[in-house]
């Protein structure tokens, strides 16, 4: 008996990451796409689908939940110690992708989910930000006349416009983080200092 319950345990966890694979890839391409549609790209039926979420909410959290979580997986690996100006270069290069991957499946999350609790996932990630903004305003490189939540919402604008730009083909995927690292860096720098540097806008 006890295997036996072990295999359906098994049988319902390699479902549940199915659906929550299937749910992320489909709401990245189409922040509108169906239950159905997401049950027949895991490869199970809707009850299946409706045993492990009792909601179009539920899916969309797990599917939220997900990409958040391998997004700070690539950000850990990020060295953001050291001189600011780099480290938020160094965090731009590896992030911004990330944001541009899962901006349809953020839709889908702003439609089904509270803003408290997109906050709440976000948390994490926004973490990160504040914490190397706070260092370079420290270490006098960054302005503090501004709010560090502020800062920290410039930059994720910025983001989102570069992906908006790329989808319009203004903006090709290889200028991208120049161009963000470029913009960001003189919304930071302080009134009348000159801005840095970042290097060559490719």
């Amino acid at each position: 008996m006890g295997s036996k319950s072990t295999t359906k345990r098994a049988d319902a966890l390699r479902s549940i990451d199915a659906i929550v694979q299937a749910a992320a890839e489909c709401l990245g391409r189409n922040p509108e796409a169906s239950l159905s549609e997401i049950a027949r790209a895991a490869g199970v039926g809707r009850v299946t689908l409706y045993a492990h979420f009792a909601s179009r909410a539920d899916v969309v959290e797990a599917a939220m939940i997900r990409a958040i979580d391998r997004g700070n997986e690539a950000l850990d690996a990020v060295d953001l110690t050291g001189d600011p100006l780099v480290a938020l270069a160094r965090y731009i290069e590896a992030s911004w992708h990330l944001v541009d991957e899962a901006r349809a499946l953020l839709v889908a999350a702003q439609r089904e989910l509270p803003a408290g609790r997109i906050r709440e996932l976000h948390s994490g990630p926004a973490a990160r930000v504040e914490t190397l903004v706070a260092h370079g305003r420290a270490e006098g490189v960054f302005r503090t006349d501004l709010s560090i939540a502020w800062l920290v919402n410039v930059l994720h604008s910025v983001m989102n416009s570069a992906a908006d730009e790329i989808r319009a083909g203004r903006l090709t995927s290889d200028r991208a983080a120049a161009h963000i690292t470029a913009t960001v860096l003189a919304a930071f720098t302080t009134p009348g200092r000159p801005v840095p540097d970042p290097g060559p806008a490719a």
